[in-house]
This record gives C-alpha cells, structure tokens and sequence, in this order.
C-alpha cells in the first residue's frame, strides 16, 4: 500500500522548492556566456521568448499530470493511460533521468564545497593556478566531501515535503537571492565594470542568426530543465494542493529562474571585465566547470588589488556558497524524484526509500568521481564520437545533454493525444477559475499539441547526432 501523499505547507513554499529545482549551476555561469557570446541583449530577448512560450506550457503540462493524479511519474502515467505498457516507458524515463543526473551533479556539487572550503581557509591564491583543479578532483578528500554532502542532502529529504524539502527551500532561496544582488551590486561598483554590463545587456542585432536563435533555444531549455524534463515538476505537483494555481505558478518559478541567471549576468560579466578591460568574451570557455574552477579563482584573485587578500577570499566564498546552494536545491528536487517512486509503487517509508537510492548513487557518484585519471577504466570508458569519453561523460551525454528533450516531447504528446486537452484544461482551471477560455489557455492547447513537440524533436534528433555521430543538422 502506497504511503500517504505529502503535500507543501504553502503555494510559497512549492514556488521556492520549484524555483530553487530549476535554478541550478548553469544559471549562474553558463547563462550569463552564452549570453555575452550570442549578442548580449538580443540572446536575452530570444531567451525570454523561448520560456515564455516553449518552455512554460511543458511546465504547466507536467505539473497537471502530478496533482491530477497524486502520483510519482511512474503511476502518473500508468493511471492517466490506464494502465498502458506503451505509455509507462515515459514514465520510467521520468524516473531514470533524474537517478543519474543526480549521481554526476552529486560529483560536480563536491568539486563545488571543496573550492568553497579550500577558499574559507585562506587558500584563494591556490585555487587560482593552473594545476589546482586536476590535483584537487584526483585526491581522495572528494570520498570525503561526497559523503558529507549526501548526508546533508539525504538529512533534508528524511524530513519530508513540508518540513524538509519545503522548509530548506524557504530559507537557501531567499539566501542565495539577497547574497547573489549583493554580490552583483559590489561588483558593479568596480572599475570597468560598466564595460561587462554593456557587453551583456546592450543588444548587437547584426549577431542575430539562426545559430543564436538555436543557442537561445537550447539554454531556455536546459536552464529550466533541472525543473522540467525528468519529472521534478510531475512529482512537485503530486505535492500541490488543488487550491493552488498550476498556471500562476508555474509563471512564477519561469520568472525566478529567469531572474537569478540575468542577475548572475550582471555579477559574472562584470567580474570578468574588470579582471581585463581588453578580453573578448566570445573566446570564453562554454563550460561551467572549466568557468567556475579554472577562470573565476583567477578573476577573484584579482579582486585584491583593491580590497586585498581577505576581501578577495570573501567574495569568492560567497560565490561558492551561491553555487553550493543552487546545486543543494536542484538535487534535493532531483533526488526526491526516485524516493517518491519507491514511496508510491513500493509502499516503502521514507526513510528506507532515501537508504536504497543512496546507496546505489553512492556507488555510481563514486564511479564518476575516478573518472579523471583515477582509475583508467573509468577513465577510457568508451569510444564515442571520434574521442574517448569517461564514464561521467557519457552520464552526462545521455542523461543530461540527450534524454531531457525526449522526456519534455513525451509529456506533449501524452497530454494532448492520450490524456486528452480537455482533461489538461480542466485541472489547470482547478485553483484558477480565470484560465478556461483565455488567451493563455488556447495558447497551451495550441502549442502542446504542434510546434512544440516538434522543436523538442528536433532537438532530441541534433543532440543525438552531435553527441553520438559528431555531426549538427541545426
């Protein structure tokens, strides 16, 4: 017998656990790039019209299917089909996704609480140098940090919904929001940061082409897709109570996650311009972690010569701190997803629900965590693409970078043409009468069920090509 359903304290308390799932790593590295490198301005304009219109209705569409049903993604699907074979493989890949995205960001997130330790005890300068990061991700304090950090991450899941989840939501968020404007705020009092901000907010139409439109397209996506996409969203809205508007807050969570990676914008660029007046962002490394562990120490490092060693070291702290929350909250949520499963479809507590699935991603996250020289096998697990990849590559390759846009097709195509739009209609309408009939409410309808499937399919078709065959169709 299934465990009786948990639900959220208040509509505030689901919005910050919402809010803080999306709002991840790449919200405050790998947006603000992306944005510089594709026009400033005119990505952000793209970008915002992405969500709004892409992105959101996935969202609304798999919360739906949550509080309709009270479910995890597994019997979310299986009681919506009755019961059909062929629609409980989404479902399942709603549960997979998350278990292994959790095992690689678990890594990430202990590479992520090591700088930050290592820069409370006075060791900026170390961080800085070129040779830090492959010593510090190949030695053995990371067993320690990954067990420190699952402990802290299971601790809040074993307290529930409404006093684990709910409760760590309300006060990282609000954290991370004060210190992330304050951040910025200082940062923009610096020298030359004015160059940063006009670089990153003053729109350069003439670099508006299809490859930015599909750069825009790609980071609406992912950035909301630690929320969406692997079934976050679905078993968030088993927790929603049916007072509770689907469509009000789905708009919300869109609009925070949106708001903390603009603002990351004004804290990064700055930083980096006042670090060197004369670099072209556009040459910037693409990836987060090559941002966030090999050219940030440097630029905080730089901070000194204006509020000296110990200024420096605080700044930098409070970034790692920032980076540390964004990465608890996302896999808080993520976690929650398998633990809900075995809840529901196996009746277990828990508690004893948390204890299986840690265990298995310990054992997984270890795995990953050899993979940069420790141990060769890990390290040369396969040969994809015309290059060997480790095995947390291709974690991330095939959970990560390729299912998630196959999960957000299959949510469309399962809520228009199985479920049926008068079904999704209804339980949006629930906690908000206003819905039924409006613009918005055609819109969802109109876009589940036609260019958004269809996007979404391209982009699952071009990253399968890219990742596995090398080879870009967009």
């Amino acid at each position: 017998m299934a465990a009786a359903r948990e639900h959220f304290g208040s509509r505030l308390g689901f919005i910050l656990a919402a809010a803080g799932s999306a709002v991840g790593i790449g919200n405050l590295v790998a947006f603000p790039v992306a944005a510089t490198k594709s026009g400033g301005g005119a990505f952000l304009l793209v970008y915002a019209l992405f969500v709004l219109f892409i992105c959101l209705p996935v969202m609304m569409a798999e919360l739906a299917l949550g509080r309709k049903t009270d479910k995890d993604p597994v019997g979310a699907y299986r009681q919506l089909s009755g019961g059909s074979r062929l629609w409980s493989l989404p479902g399942w890949l709603a549960l997979i996704t998350p278990f292994m995205i959790a095992v690689f960001y678990l890594v990430v997130t202990v590479w992520v609480l090591g700088y930050l330790i290592e820069t409370l005890t006075g060791n900026l300068d170390m961080l800085a140098t070129e040779a830090y990061f492959g010593q510090f991700i190949n030695s053995p304090v990371v067993f320690v940090y990954l067990l420190v950090l699952m402990l802290a991450i299971n601790g809040i899941l074993a307290l529930g919904v409404k006093d684990g989840i709910e409760r760590a939501a309300k006060t990282l968020m609000p954290t991370l929001f004060v210190m992330l404007i304050g951040l910025a705020t200082f940062v923009l009092t610096q020298e030359n940061a004015i160059l940063g901000v006009k670089y990153y907010l003053v729109p350069d139409f003439s670099k508006l082409n299809a490859e930015v439109v599909k750069n825009a397209m790609s980071q609406a996506f992912f950035s909301l897709s630690l929320g969406m996409g692997m079934g976050i969203m679905i078993t968030y809205g088993s927790y929603m109570k049916r007072k509770d508007s689907i469509p009000g807050s789905a708009k919300v969570v869109a609009l925070t996650d949106t708001l903390v990676a603009f603002s990351a914008g004004l804290l990064i660029l700055p930083s980096i311009f006042h670090f060197n007046p004369q670099i072209d962002p556009t040459e910037l490394s693409d990836s987060s972690a090559g941002m966030i562990f090999l050219f940030l120490p440097k630029i905080f490092l730089a901070l000194q010569e204006n509020i000296g060693y110990l200024g420096a070291s605080i700044f930098a702290a409070v970034f790692f701190f920032l980076v540390l929350v964004a990465a608890l909250t996302s896999l808080v949520s993520i976690i929650e997803v398998p633990v809900a499963t075995l809840r529901d479809e196996r009746g277990m507590e828990r508690k004893k629900a948390i204890y299986v699935i840690a265990a298995v991603q310990l054992v997984l996250a270890i795995a990953c965590a050899v993979s940069f020289g420790m141990v060769d096998w890990f390290t040369n697990f396969i040969h994809l693409a015309g290059s060997d990849k480790s095995f947390f590559d291709l974690v991330e390759l095939i959970f990560y970078n390729t299912i998630l846009p196959l999960n957000g097709l299959l949510v469309c195509l399962f809520v228009i043409y199985k479920w049926k739009k008068s079904n999704l209609d209804l339980e949006l309408q629930e906690g908000d009468t206003g819905f039924m009939g409006s613009l918005s409410q055609k819109y969802v309808n109109f876009s589940l069920g036609s260019f958004i499937p269809l996007i979404l399919l391209l982009i699952f078709i071009n990253t399968v090509a890219i990742n596995f065959f090398g080879y870009s169709f967009i």
